[in-house]
């Protein structure tokens, strides 16, 4: 079945999102780095360290599956998405990384990405065994919001990448995005190390330890 392609969000409804989520300041950070000042305080995340149950997907009116997405199908269905680059995207998949999606009623109602490799992030390289994986960009589309989706489908996906060994999950989460860190709780997450980036104007970038937790 081909997704369909989902509605797209004015500029005011991405703010009021953003405000009535506690994100203000991630989306404030975001704007500065649209602007060439790139702060970013993040925790390097342990996903799962204890087995967790199933999330329940609130008001489910319809019957949700998980499933691997095509190149074609994540290009589609991003279309207008300014959240997402889809040059970067698609080279990404090419080399390997995953795209596990939340399907319901012909539409993507929610997808997140896996990385098998290593992989580099604001200039600091991360390196995985064969037994890691890196979870990263969930994304719930607007009109899906609401529903616990994000913890729903990344624990599907810890299941769905079981295939491949991986049984060890990290991610990197925002120290401003209060949303992402609220889902991850949900999953006996657990933040490793703090660190810091700053990029300026895409040229100049410093990366900084912060903090090692036991």
């Amino acid at each position: 079945m081909k997704p369909k392609k989902n509605k797209k969000i004015s500029t005011y409804e991405k703010i009021k999102n953003a405000l009535s989520n506690g994100l203000f300041l991630f989306a404030f950070r975001n704007w500065l780095a649209g602007k060439g000042v790139d702060i970013r305080p993040y925790y390097w995340v342990q996903e799962e360290v204890e087995p967790c149950e199933v999330p329940k997907i609130k008001n489910a009116s319809s019957k949700f599956s998980v499933r691997e997405l095509t190149i074609e199908e994540v290009v589609s269905i991003n279309e207008g998405n300014t959240s997402i680059v889809i040059e970067d995207t698609v080279r990404d998949m090419e080399n390997g990384q995953l795209c596990i999606g939340l399907e319901t009623n012909g539409e993507i109602a929610a997808y997140n990405f896996v990385e098998l490799n290593e992989f580099e992030f604001k200039g600091r390289v991360f390196k995985l065994k064969s037994n890691e994986a890196y979870l990263l960009n969930m994304w719930t589309f607007h009109e899906y919001r609401g529903k616990n989706l994000a913890p729903y489908l990344r624990y599907q996906s810890y299941r769905f990448i079981e295939k491949y060994n991986r049984n060890i999950k990290y991610s990197i989460t925002d120290s401003f995005n209060k949303s992402s860190i609220r889902f991850k709780k949900k999953l006996n997450s657990k933040h490793l190390i703090y660190y810091l980036s700053v990029v300026l104007f895409k040229k100049y970038t410093w990366n900084f330890t912060l903090k090692k937790y036991k």
